[in-house]
Formats: structure tokens, sequence, C-alpha cells
């Protein structure tokens, strides 16, 4: 069975810096995105890249502070983390699906998440 699987999470202060992996055998061909679910409230979409790299997308709550990447040859997508808030702390989650888009249900396949604490 095709498995995402994350890794990277972790405690670290406001203002320092966090990189997420996903380990996504079999997904090459793949848009994927990162999505994340803060305690208390509905999962969110974070950012997605698409089967090639050549297109990525933010939520504006990340954007110009998160930058997500993949290597195909690795099977792997990225997320890197700077200027972390506490507002940022949240599960995260990589997800796969062959459509793209920044909901949830669009996405058919979902790693266990990772989690990331971030203290003021």
């Amino acid at each position: 069975q095709a498995r995402l699987v994350e890794s990277g999470g972790g405690l670290v202060q406001a203002g320092g810096s966090l990189r997420l992996s996903c380990a996504a055998p079999t997904f090459n061909s793949y848009t994927i995105a990162w999505f994340r679910r803060a305690q208390g409230k509905e999962r969110e979409f974070v950012a997605r890249i698409s089967w090639s790299g050549s297109s990525t997308y933010y939520a504006d709550s990340v954007k110009g502070r998160f930058t997500i990447s993949r290597d195909n040859a690795k099977s792997t997508v990225s997320l890197q983390m700077n200027s972390l808030k506490p507002e940022d702390t949240a599960v995260y989650y990589c997800a796969a699906d062959y459509r793209a888009g920044t909901s949830e249900i669009l996405y058919a396949y979902w790693g266990q998440g990772t989690q990331v604490t971030v203290s003021s």
C-alpha cells in the first residue's frame, strides 16, 4: 500500500527554523501538499507543489516564510519553515493526489503527521 511518511517535526523557539520531509515513494507523478491542524482547529492548507516541481502555491499565512520543494530522484518533498511563529504550532501532514488544490477533500493519500511546536 502506498504510504507517505513525514519527519522533521519538533520544538523550536519563535523566529527559528525547521525542515519537514515527506517520504513519498511511488508518488513522483502526484501533486504533494502540506496541511496542518492546530489543536481545536480544522485542518488547513499550507503549501503544494506540482509533480515536476515547477509550480508551487502557498497559503497567505506562510508566504515568504515557508518553501516547498521536491526531489523526485529521492521521492522526497520538503517544507523549509523559517521565521516560525507560535501560531505555526500544529500537526503537519503531507498529502498526495493527481489533482491540485487547497482543499483537503481533493487529496486521497495522507501521512500520519508530525508535530511542530513553536514556543514564544
